[in-house]
């Protein structure tokens, strides 16, 4: 009875979660702007992607990030240094972001920019494997990172994350030669679950995989007109 309750309740969260994630996606998309969700576990390399990102990208596209943490702005802080905007949101004890929480991002971006000037809106999820794969937030694609650091088998024991990315970033290759690693098993498993995604080794601290990275986002970006508004 327990299980048959709680599998209903689930259903439910996600059902409500969904139509709240179409939601924000109608918001983008009306915008003509482009979002990704980012996701991955506690460390492998979200903020500094995203810093290089933005880096690389704010002086051809007018970029935003909403920002995920438990309880800090640690991360906002940093991402604010690159003169965009950047929406902190705490979810408290909450393992990830949800749709409502980012439909009350989308609106503070509504009221602290121009949000049809956007290009492209990121959305730094919390550190976590599980959770927030299974909670869409009204993305056009997820974005997964894993570190090499993490083992070759954390796609096979998290499998949900790395189904649904449409494009994984293998971090940290740089310490690759001091580890007993295998980059080659890393795609292999990645493959039996996801034969579609992009997969892209990248160093932030070397800058290797980072061009490839850069225009993939380009490409999604360009991939998504804005619309077209009527005079009369």
């Amino acid at each position: 009875m327990h299980q048959t309750v709680d599998a209903a309740l689930g259903i439910n969260l996600l059902h409500a979660n969904q139509e709240g994630a179409d939601h924000n996606r109608a918001h983008f998309d009306a915008w003509g702007v482009t979002c990704f969700n980012v996701m991955s576990s506690p460390g492998a390399g979200k903020t500094v992607l995203l810093e290089r990102t933005l880096t690389a990208l704010k002086d051809e596209l007018n970029l935003a990030v909403i920002e995920g943490d438990m309880t800090t702005e640690l991360d906002a802080d940093r991402l604010r240094k690159q003169g965009i905007p950047v929406i902190a949101i705490n979810t408290g004890r909450s393992c990830h972001l949800d749709a409502q929480m980012v439909a009350g991002g989308i609106h503070q971006l509504e009221q602290c920019t121009d949000s049809q000037s956007l290009d492209l809106v990121l959305v730094e999820n919390v550190g976590n494997l599980v959770c927030p794969a299974e909670f869409e937030v009204g993305e056009h694609a997820k974005i997964a990172l894993l570190s090499v650091t993490e083992g070759e088998d954390k796609p096979l024991k998290y499998p949900v994350m790395f189904q649904s990315a449409d494009c994984l970033l293998v971090t940290k290759i740089d310490l690759i030669p001091y580890l007993e690693i295998n980059l080659e098993q890393i795609h292999y498993n990645v493959r039996q679950l996801n034969p579609q995604a992009t997969i892209i080794p990248v160093s932030a601290r070397s800058g290797a995989g980072l061009a490839q990275w850069f225009d993939w986002v380009r490409q999604q970006v360009a991939q998504r007109q804005r619309p077209v508004v009527s005079s009369h």
